[in-house]
């Protein structure tokens, strides 16, 4: 029977949105108020689709019934879907309701098409549905009442999932890659072959793929990669134009290629554009290669970790996260590769179950125990890491990279030809990469490692002693340094430090600290209170005696527990070079696992003695120090003190470059419009990390091929107040509905996003344009946007995150809006980086502010037009507008500045003509 003409369930079903609610039961489909919704799911359980969401419009968070996701993902693991109305019409083949009052019948219908897939003998995710099932029944899982009679049990018993899952193989280690110099010609006729014989010939693109070419050229002294800056403008065909000589280059050279990215949203795009490039599966051996020729590779926190699914499967979890559990099992018997944070694992499941989230499935605390585990064979992380070893093209992201060059345990795994895509983030990815926090949360975690449960704790964490037991017992050195360890790190804070702090009864030598450090940031704290929602900081200089002597305990602490793990960390050495009997394949991974582990908390020790030690005298001048009290809406959460380097590039330059043999950066913003205007090349190289190590790298530059002119316009708003809530809500609502939806706001601060969300969500919902928003609808940003993309007539308010690395081509992003001019937010950090921009280059601050602005307004500009057909809008609500910043638009791009009144007229004409209303505006200089 055809989805589309099944029959409707006959079980009551609820919708909600803005405009409305709806329930539609034995009487038909009626609207009806919150109260009365809420009584009816009270009552019996209704279907409806995303819980948490309809929980937030009834205002009931006490919600629950029949979720439809909650079935979807249990019929069809690891399948892509956009949690919406038309989005599971769309996956199930079933009509789009038109409104909101026809949505129940799809719900309704949409259950009626799971349930009858359940007995289709063609089912492709039948195997382990059926024991899956008996635990659902067991936790009392809504649906498993319905499903019990759809799935017939097996004739022969399913294999548990950690018996189907593959084991991963050791591979050979390969040769270095060979020396080569590619052809321009080749590259050309690579990028053809990529792009097709039938695509546009594109002179700019062909001119960056040979640019690009350059960076795998065979390095000619050690530390002097060869450099390439590519600033490409959208729309030029930056993907191709490296994948094709890196794809030349790795086929030639029997050589891995890195490209990297900032934003997941970008990993996927390459994920599915590499495709061209390089072919899905390989043959074992192809090449001397073994393995897929791409592999996606994420920090260890993104993947599902085996050991802990057990241990949720096996009682670890209760209640609705051991029924979210058992839906992960689903998932990762079907999974591609693992990954729960923006690979397969729908986005939208975790926001489902409130109380544990997806994140306690994961290796969030580096916890692992390596060839310990019992499923070490299997685990999606080290499949992961031994694929990119005989990869072509490994995807990862700019922090990964930079870590693995500085401490991949093997070199086979450290990156030596990377392209570093989205590279105007790479100095914002170094900043955190190597900075130092010594705050409380960092410590209790710390103290977790070593020490492992302590007092009522539950769960599978194991300290040291427990880890590393056979050694303890073989190695009476190795079993005093653990002893020691273990001793010195109960000085660290643990449970409940912050309520100690706070009530004025610090535990121990750091609590000490933390105590010392939050009452001199309140004492020095200027804003008389009025910013209570925000975090609060001072310098760490002119610091009392007290506060001196404090933190000379606490570093005295640290010192405590460092050495300790450097002798555990070279007995551990030792055992390897001279291994016992029982040192066999996996005890060695489990050692070496160990030893990497403790190599990187005693880096983390060795920074916080470092900051700790400077204290009592002069400043360092390469770094920033300053004292920090977190807060978050009224709410104190973390203490502590933070270094980071006035110059992150020095240590980028020392841990990825030196050892890189080609390395480019490529971006549409690498310099700003002021820069780009007087072919200055100063500050992109700079920022490259090239002058650390006396590189010139090669500069390639190509403008955007889109008519800019004629299908974008900027708008500068100029009757909004500045501070004025309704006013600002008024224009944003006003914008919204000239649009006929589309839109996407930005805001620099969440308290202004919530107070305006709040003010016109029920307003445009009326006017049949849903409304969601980041920080306010339970749902993660990449479902947000997949929202978002799906439905044309969907607006979207978001901050930083959602102003760089979204991709809505065509008409679903038609309008742009900036609550105001994205200043710098005047931090310690950024004070110390202004100065020294202005003693550097001169010409004052305002110059280093000026760039942050422009990179930001370019890169939320580059959000409007994504292809050669896109039309739009970017509108700022700030009449306080610098001329000087209108070189982040491209050149020729429209500017006027004007009233609300017409920039209202100008949007909606622009909608219903189907083109930007030609009106009289001044051009970008």
């Amino acid at each position: 029977m055809a989805a589309s003409s099944l029959p409707a369930i006959p079980i009551p079903a609820v919708h909600a949105s803005h405009s409305g609610c709806w329930l539609r039961d034995h009487l038909g489909t009626r609207p009806v108020g919150k109260g009365e919704a809420i009584m009816a799911a009270a009552d019996t359980p209704l279907l409806l689709l995303n819980a948490p969401l309809i929980a937030s419009r009834l205002g009931y968070p006490d919600l629950s019934g029949l979720d439809l996701l909650e079935l979807f993902a249990f019929v069809h693991p690891a399948r892509f879907m956009v949690p919406t109305p038309k989005g599971l019409a769309q996956a199930l083949g079933l009509a789009e309701p038109r409104s909101d009052d026809g949505v129940p019948v799809l719900l309704q219908a949409a259950a009626e098409a799971l349930l009858a897939t359940c007995e289709d003998p063609a089912w492709p995710e039948r195997e382990g549905a059926w024991s899956a099932l008996q635990s659902l029944v067991r936790l009392r899982w809504p649906w498993a009442g319905l499903l019990a009679p759809k799935i017939a049990q097996p004739q022969r018993a399913e294999r548990w999932l950690f018996a189907r899952l593959p084991e991963w193989e050791e591979a050979p280690e390969r040769p270095q890659p060979a020396q080569i110099v590619l052809d321009d010609d080749a590259i050309t006729a690579r990028l053809a072959e990529l792009t097709g014989s039938r695509a546009e010939q594109r002179p700019a693109q062909q001119a960056y793929a040979r640019a690009a070419g350059a960076m795998f050229a065979p390095r000619s002294g050690q530390r002097q990669p060869h450099m390439v800056l590519a600033q490409a403008g959208t729309g030029t065909g930056k993907t191709f134009g490296y994948l094709a000589p890196a794809s030349l280059w790795a086929e030639q050279s029997g050589g891995t290629v890195w490209v990297s990215t900032y934003t997941k949203a970008l990993q996927r795009q390459l994920r599915r554009e590499s495709q061209a490039a390089f072919p899905p599966e390989r043959a074992n051996g192809q090449g001397g290669r073994t393995g897929p020729p791409v592999v996606v590779r994420k920090g260890r926190e993104n993947y599902l970790c085996l050991l802990n699914l057990e241990d949720a499967l096996q009682g670890g979890f209760t209640g609705r996260p051991a029924i979210m559990a058992q839906l992960v099992a689903r998932w990762a018997a079907y999974s591609q590769d693992g990954d729960m944070i923006g690979g397969d694992l729908p986005g939208w499941l975790g926001t489902l179950f409130r109380k544990r989230g997806i994140t306690a499935l994961t290796d969030q605390r580096g916890e692992c125990v390596y060839a310990g585990c019992p499923h070490f064979r299997k685990c999606f992380i080290e499949r992961a890491a031994r694929a990119s070893a005989g990869a072509e093209l490994v995807i990862a992201n700019h922090a990964l990279v930079m870590i693995n060059a500085a401490r991949a345990r093997e070199v086979a795994q450290r990156p030596t030809r990377i392209v570093f895509d989205e590279g105007h983030h790479v100095f914002e990815a170094a900043d955190s990469t190597f900075a130092a926090a010594l705050t409380g949360a960092e410590t209790v975690e710390l103290r977790r490692w070593v020490i492992g449960p302590e007092g009522s704790q539950r769960g599978r964490r194991r300290g040291l002693a427990a880890r590393l037991a056979d050694v303890a017992s073989y190695d009476a050195d190795g079993a005093r340094a653990i002893a020691d360890a273990r001793e010195a790190a109960s000085a660290l804070p643990g449970d409940g430090w912050l309520a100690r702090i706070v009530e004025g009864a610090p535990f121990g030598p750091i609590e000490d600290l933390l105590a010392e450090t939050r009452e001199l940031v309140l004492a020095r704290d200027e804003s008389g209170g009025q910013e209570a929602g925000y975090g609060l900081e001072t310098e760490a200089a002119q610091l009392g005696g007290a506060f001196i002597e404090v933190a000379g305990r606490a570093q005295e602490a640290l010192e405590a527990l460092r050495q300790p793990l450097m002798r555990l960390a070279l007995r551990l050495e030792a055992l390897i070079e001279d291994g016992p009997d029982w040192l066999d394949g996996p005890a060695r991974a489990r050692i070496e696992g160990a030893r990497g582990a403790i190599g990187w908390r005693t880096d983390l020790l060795s920074g916080w003695v470092a900051l700790l030690a400077r204290l009592g005298g002069p400043g360092d001048p390469e770094f920033v120090d300053w004292l920090a009290l977190e807060r978050s809406e009224g709410r104190e959460w973390d203490i502590g003190l933070h270094r980071r380097y006035l110059d992150p590039m020095k240590p980028f330059a020392e841990a990825v470059l030196a050892g890189a043999h080609g390395v480019m950066m490529t971006s549409a913003t690498l310099t700003d419009g002021a820069e780009t205007k007087a072919g200055d090349w100063s500050g992109a190289v700079e920022r490259s990390g090239a002058p650390q190590l006396g590189v010139r790298p090669e500069v390639f530059e190509a403008a955007s091929p889109f008519d800019y002119a004629k299908n974008a316009e900027v708008l500068i708003v100029t009757d909004v107040p500045k501070g004025d809530i309704p006013a600002l809500a008024n224009a944003y609502g006003r914008l919204i509905e000239a649009s006929g939806g589309g839109a996407l706001g930005l805001f620099t601060a969440i308290r202004r996003l919530r107070a305006v969300y709040g003010r016109i969500a029920d307003r445009l919902a009326r006017g049949g344009l849903p409304l969601f928003a980041q920080h306010v609808d339970p749902i993660d940003t990449g479902t947000l946007v997949d929202i978002f993309r799906d439905d044309p007539r969907a607006s979207l308010l978001g901050t930083d995150a959602l102003r760089d690395g979204v991709d809505v081509p065509g008409h679903s992003l038609r309008l742009v809006v900036m609550e105001q001019v994205p200043w710098p937010k005047p931090s310690i950090l950024h004070r110390a980086r202004r100065l020294a921009h202005a003693e550097k280059f001169g010409g004052g601050g305002q110059a280093h502010d000026d760039r942050i602005i422009r990179a930001r307004l370019a890169q939320a500009f580059g959000r409007l037009i994504r292809t050669g057909t896109d039309k739009g809008h970017f509108v700022v609500l700030s009449s306080a507008f610098p001329s000087r910043l209108l070189s982040a638009f491209p050149p020729g791009t429209p500017v006027r500045r004007v009233t609300l009144d017409a920039a209202l007229q100008s949007v909606g004409g622009s909608v219903s003509e189907g083109s930007v209303t030609p009106l009289p505006f001044e051009t970008r200089p």
